[in-house]
């Protein structure tokens, strides 16, 4: 699908360079998104293009919308507009491509099942829901616990896991599911230093493998230490980028306002330097 000359001037609008845009070039593309609660706008007009192979956090204050930007993205939640493209395509005919991976504060733990069977559930795209996982199924969801190291607790009950376990057997399914774009809403909440160093690397590998990935991100301080890139939001598109040009202090006081102290600015200013 073509971009026609009202989305070109939507894009710039919008901040990014029109001559960006190539439906078949780029992993994951938004435009024109605008979603309202009771009536109450919460994300207005934004559009996106991610960079292809890059890892992207995407950031703002409490109740800008980054959640929400992912799931109304995907479909999963009603837009009054927008569309979203993967690689050209409509999003509805190329979830294959897609992994995501909800805040856990969206799922519910007590369903009985044990982490092998999250990560296989995955893979239900491919396996067919009427179908049992074979047995390259099993080792493929096995591999991805392994490599988030969970592996030892494949037969364990997902609501017997701690917190950062649950996480990182999110992560292993989103693993096993080998998408090209990874869509992570807040995966580093309310996890423990190691599991999130081990979710560091697993999205750093990501990235080298050429996968797009977007991860809702609330920790400024570390922005400069696990991203590549930013998209900034507060009810609506405010800067996006690498993080020495976007991550700036004047981007941050448009977006946070008063939420953020001067020093904080300062000091996030002089780490991105």
């Amino acid at each position: 699908m073509r971009m026609g000359g009202q989305k070109a001037r939507l894009v710039a609008q919008q901040g990014e360079p029109v001559s960006a845009y190539n439906p078949d070039d780029n992993p994951f593309h938004v435009s024109g998104l605008t979603v309202a609660y009771h009536n109450k706008p919460v994300l207005w007009n934004v559009s996106y293009t991610a960079p292809k192979g890059q890892l992207t956090a995407i950031i703002g204050p409490n109740g800008a919308g980054k959640s929400t930007f992912l799931k109304a993205a995907l479909g999963l939640i009603p837009r009054l507009s927008g569309e979203t493209q993967v690689f050209g395509q409509p999003v509805k005919t190329a979830l294959n491509k897609i992994a995501y991976v909800p805040q856990r504060s969206a799922v519910d733990w007590d369903f009985p099942a044990t982490a092998l069977d999250v990560v296989l559930m995955g893979l239900y795209g491919k396996v067919g829901w009427f179908r049992w996982p074979g047995k390259s199924h099993r080792q493929k969801a096995k591999k991805a616990l392994q490599a988030v190291g969970m592996e030892a607790f494949a037969n364990r009950q997902i609501g017997q896991l701690s917190g950062g376990q649950q996480q990182r057997v999110f992560l292993a399914r989103s693993l096993a599911q080998d998408a090209e774009v990874y869509l992570m809403d807040e995966p580093f909440s309310g996890v423990d230093a190691a599991t999130e160093k081990a979710i560091v690397e697993v999205l750093r590998q990501l990235v080298e493998a050429d996968k797009t990935v977007l991860v809702v991100h609330h920790d400024l301080e570390t922005v400069n230490d696990y991203y590549s890139n930013i998209l900034m939001l507060n009810g609506q598109y405010i800067a996006s980028g690498p993080v020495e040009t976007a991550f700036t202090a004047q981007n941050l006081q448009k977006a946070y306002g008063g939420r953020l102290a001067s020093t904080q600015l300062e000091g996030l200013k002089a780490k991105s330097c």
